[in-house]
């Protein structure tokens, strides 16, 4: 592939560090000058991503190839909008407590979009866009959140190995086995590469 060609994910997926403002969660919330982060610095945190046809994501060969390599034999679906998420309001709150699992959390957005927030290594947010068509994985053990954007609307295949458990640990829970692997895997190497330039 020549450099000119332009990485499908930019479509359906866009990732840049937070301001600091406390305005409303479904906003962008850009720096000024906005500052992008590239799919590279996503991967270097973990955060693995995929541009799918969510059109047809039944039958979409990729897809089934993703779940066969990586183990997602468990799949369902979630629509977050007033509408149709009992406890709306709750629910979005507690989305968006900082937070992290003990598996992997892997979403698929088949329709509309919302932001999953993710800490880099210096504590600060990066939002990560994903719209229709992006599916997302972020390893476990990593603090992040979610929100909706100002469409309020998304519906997300849920995908997961094995039986899925989706308890939150609410941030700190840094004692646990998955954030101390994830510290080791995704934080630590950088900073020992860095010592040793």
């Amino acid at each position: 592939m020549g450099s000119a060609t332009k990485d499908a994910r930019e479509e359906v997926l866009q990732a840049w560090y937070m301001d600091d403002s406390d305005e409303d969660q479904r906003l962008p919330h850009h720096r000024e000058p906005k500052q992008f982060v590239s799919f590279d610095q996503l991967a270097e945190l973990g955060v693995l991503s995929w541009s799918l046809d969510a059109d047809n994501y039944e039958t979409d060969e990729e897809l089934k190839k993703i779940r066969k390599e990586r183990g997602y034999s468990y799949v369902d679906f979630c629509e977050v909008c007033p509408e149709k998420l009992p406890n709306y309001e709750e629910k979005i709150k507690n989305f968006f407590e900082e937070h992290l699992h003990t598996d992997e959390e892997i979403r698929y957005c088949v329709a509309g979009s919302g932001y999953f927030d993710v800490r880099d290594r210096n504590e600060a947010w990066i939002r990560v866009w994903v719209k229709k068509g992006g599916m997302i994985v972020l390893p476990a053990g990593i603090y992040h959140r979610f929100t909706l954007d100002t469409d309020n609307y998304i519906k997300a295949m849920r995908l997961f190995i094995g039986d899925p458990i989706w308890t939150p640990y609410n941030r700190p829970h840094d004692h646990l086995p998955a954030r101390k692997q994830y510290t080791e895997a995704f934080l630590e190497t950088e900073a020992a590469v860095n010592a040793a330039a």
